[in-house]
């Protein structure tokens, strides 16, 4: 399968903290793009309900993903296992 690249411009300040977290989730955030894009792609729709009704500040991402991390182990998450997750994480560490 080809690679190809990307560019996502996001405000600076996201930027680190989105690194932040991705790195504490255990990937990259090259990894998690591309985890949200195959999740996309699968369901043919954002795998996550998209809210106004809160701050931006008020979002807790370890929640999130530990959120999501569940429903992955459960089952309740059929488009996107958790041993795919992994796979994308281990092949983006060993730089596939």
């Amino acid at each position: 399968m080809a690679q190809v690249s990307m560019t996502v411009r996001m405000d600076s300040q996201l930027k680190k903290m989105f690194d932040e977290l991705c790195l504490q989730f255990g990937m990259s955030a090259n990894t998690a793009m591309n985890v949200f894009a195959k999740a996309v792609v699968q369901r043919g729709k954002i795998p996550f309900e998209i809210r106004g009704d809160r701050a931006y500040e008020a979002l807790d991402g370890s929640l999130a993903y530990r959120s999501l991390r569940a429903m992955a182990e459960s089952g309740q998450l059929p488009d996107l296992s958790l041993d795919e997750i992994n796979d994308e994480i281990n092949q983006t560490r060993q730089g596939v």
